[in-house]
């Protein structure tokens, strides 16, 4: 008896230790997302050093020792320096003359001039735009009605805030994340002119009920592609009548080189997903491992997944970081890099979905192998509740996704582009705290959509509203796919060619 309970002790202290080393790992992991640095860039140097012992066979098969076709990585190329100023800034010139020369200048003949330049900043200014509209009559005919120009198309027959107001404080909320309150204030304050919270939503409603037709015209750009990528981010919202928050989200969709687009929903449910593709929609999805979009393939059978390796490498770097087998975490993090380095070659090399297609298969696809074999090798060395278990559980319960990018050139590696399209929500909701209600929600998804997909074709936002916003009452239905963000800047840099 005393042997079988010194027995049970001592499996109860191993699993007591197990337990304690999974909790400590999980902290120190919460830790590093929480205070350390965000970056996944491992220090060559270390890699070069951990792979140099890796002595022991079982880490990986007898081929991982194969030499790459790019064992070496390519040095990166430094970006040209942007100028600090651009050349159609407006400058104003001031002329300084010595004294003497100023009190009898015919006595001086000029002979050089020296010159400096500062840049100098006028804040915004607010005005007031009067429209007169006045009435004329014939001289030759007493008798005739009167003529009044008729009154130009506006977003609201009487209302206050002129396209460019409205357009600034789209950009100052959805760009600059600045809250209507602190708006409010600085109006108030620095201007003299008070513009309640409820007026500028009132105007933010506006321009969003204005604005939607573009972001449908660009959603149907988007499905008529057949690739997206897709993610969703959390966004709390009141809930009327319970006095607090509820849980809402933006699901994001983006089109690589193309525009990006948000919806609203107050779940993140599988049945939000398919409100969000059309039924006739068939394509590929680019996604993470979450359920939902699991659910929704197996309802739409003509959407293909494709999985992200960022994710991959995430949980892999996680494990790296804490330690947890650093040989063997360092030779699968190098083999993840290759595969990187790889689409950064295609990527400056501008290669298009065929080239790419055929190099990943003949470069990329014997990594996949060689990757493949080994975490079948060396899972049954790790709990599953180990960092380094779950990243290699991540990692095979996705294989068949994470391969199909290397058929379809269209595909990038992984879903990056639609997690940085997400990040502007994120430092919004830091500042604004909440949405106003759940019905508000579509208002913010479509003002988001129309911001960073003129930041994404290099348009200047404000500019981009302020004329759209004037345009828009004139408009038809037909007209507004000419009015995208993705349409405004071709239009814009093909005018100067057509007017030379």
């Amino acid at each position: 008896m005393r042997k079988n309970a010194i027995k049970e002790l001592q499996l109860e202290v191993e699993r007591l230790r197990k337990e304690n080393e999974l909790l400590r790992q999980k902290l120190d992991a919460l830790a590093r997302r929480i205070f350390g640095r965000k970056s996944e860039q491992l220090d060559a140097n270390q890699l070069e050093f951990l792979l140099g012992k890796l002595n022991d066979p079982e880490p990986t098969p007898a081929s991982g020792s194969a030499a790459l076709p790019e064992a070496a990585p390519a040095p990166r190329r430094k970006k040209p320096r942007q100028p600090r100023c651009p050349d159609n800034l407006p400058v104003e010139v001031e002329v300084i003359d010595p004294a003497p020369v100023t009190e009898n200048p015919s006595l001086w003949r000029q002979i050089g001039e020296e010159i400096s330049e500062q840049l100098d900043y006028e804040p915004g200014r607010f005005l007031k735009r009067r429209l007169i509209r006045r009435t004329w009559v014939r001289r030759d005919e007493v008798d005739a009605v009167p003529m009044t120009a008729p009154l130009p198309p506006k977003l609201l027959e009487r209302g206050i805030m002129a396209p460019g107001l409205l357009a600034h404080v789209l950009v100052a909320k959805y760009a600059d994340h600045l809250p209507l309150y602190r708006q409010q204030e600085i109006y108030h304050q620095r201007h003299g002119v008070y513009l309640p919270r409820q007026t500028l939503a009132r105007g933010i409603e506006l321009a969003a009920d204005w604005l939607r037709p573009i972001v449908d015209a660009m959603q149907a750009e988007q499905f008529s592609g057949g690739y997206l990528q897709i993610d969703e981010t959390p966004v709390k919202y009141l809930s009327p009548g319970k006095g607090r928050t509820s849980q809402g989200y933006f699901w994001t969709v983006h089109v690589p080189g193309g525009d990006t687009v948000y919806h609203w929903a107050a779940g993140r449910g599988h049945e939000h997903l398919l409100d969000i593709l059309p039924d006739d929609f068939a394509g590929t999805v680019q996604c993470d491992a979450y359920g939902a979009y699991q659910v929704m393939s197996k309802k739409r059978r003509d959407v293909v997944l494709v999985g992200c390796w960022a994710h991959v490498r995430r949980k892999f770097h996680e494990a790296f970081k804490q330690k947890e087998s650093p040989v063997r975490s360092a030779w699968i993090l190098n083999q993840i890099g290759h595969l990187y380095r790889i689409e950064r070659r295609l990527r400056e090399s501008r290669a298009g979905p065929a080239l790419r297609a055929a190099v990943r298969q003949s470069e990329s696809q014997p990594i996949l192998h060689r990757l493949y074999r080994a975490l079948t090798r060396i899972k049954p060395g790790h709990r599953p509740q180990s960092l380094m278990g779950k990243a290699i559980g991540y990692a095979l319960g996705q294989w068949d996704l994470l391969g199909v990018y290397l058929c379809d050139g269209r595909v990038e590696i992984d879903n990056n582009l639609v997690e940085n399209a997400i990040r502007p929500t994120a430092l919004g909701r830091k500042n604004w705290l909440f949405i106003g209600a759940d019905e508000a929600g579509w208002r913010s998804a479509v003002i988001y959509s129309i911001i960073q997909s003129c930041k994404a074709h290099q348009i200047e936002p404000y500019t981009y509203l302020k004329d759209v916003l004037t345009r828009l009452p004139s408009l038809t239905n037909h007209q507004v796919a000419g009015i995208t963000p993705r349409a405004w800047a071709k239009a814009r840099t093909e005018q100067p060619a057509s007017a030379s």
